[in-house]
C-alpha cells in the first residue's frame, strides 16, 4: 500500500516537474530568441527577456535540485564507500538525512521570506512578478525533496523500485 502511494506521489512530482521545467525554459528561450533578434534587426535592446531569464534559472536550480534527488544525480564524494564497501549502505543514509535537514532549512526559512516579501509587496522591477512568487520556489523545493528522499530511501531499504 505504502509502495502504491509513492508511485502515485512520484507519478504526480515527476509530471510536475518535467512539465514546469520544459514550459519554463521554453519561454526563457522564447524571450532571448526575441532578444537577439530585435537587437540585431532593428538596434533595439529590450530589458525583460534578461530577467526572465534570471528567474526562469532560480526556479530550475530549485525544483532540478529535487529532480536530483529521484536520479541519484547530486554531487556526493564517494572515494570512502570505494575504499570499504560495507559503509556504502550506512553513507548513503547519512546523505539521505543530510538531504532532509537541508530540506526543512530551506522549507522553515523559505516560508519566512515568503512572508516578508508578502509584507512588503515588492515586486521585480521590470515585469512586476511579486517577490513572493519567487521566494515561494523555496518551500516548494524543500517538500519536493523530502518526497524524492522518502522515495529514494524506501528504494534503497527495499532493493527494489517503487515504480515496479
Amino acid at each position: 500500500m505504502f509502495r502504491k502511494v509513492l508511485a502515485g506521489i512520484d507519478r504526480v512530482v515527476t509530471f510536475f516537474e518535467e512539465w514546469t521545467l520544459f514550459i519554463t525554459v521554453l519561454a526563457a528561450l522564447a524571450a532571448l530568441f526575441v532578444s537577439v533578434v530585435t537587437r540585431y534587426t532593428i538596434t533595439y535592446t529590450m530589458t525583460w527577456p534578461e530577467e526572465l531569464v534570471r528567474e526562469v534559472i532560480l526556479y530550475t536550480t530549485f525544483v532540478g535540485c529535487a529532480a536530483g534527488i529521484k536520479t541519484r544525480a547530486l554531487i556526493r564524494i564517494d572515494a570512502l564507500p570505494n575504499v570499504v564497501p560495507s559503509l556504502k549502505k550506512p553513507l548513503e543514509f547519512l546523505s539521505h538525512a543530510a538531504i532532509l535537514v537541508f530540506a526543512l532549512f530551506i522549507i522553515y526559512f523559505g516560508i519566512h521570506l515568503v512572508k516578508l516579501q508578502w509584507m512588503t509587496k515588492q515586486t521585480t522591477i521590470i515585469l512586476g512578478i511579486p517577490q513572493y512568487l519567487l521566494y515561494s520556489m523555496m518551500p516548494l523545493m524543500g517538500i519536493l525533496m523530502i518526497l524524492r528522499v522518502i522515495h529514494v530511501f524506501t528504494e534503497d531499504i527495499t532493493g527494489k523500485p517503487i515504480n515496479q
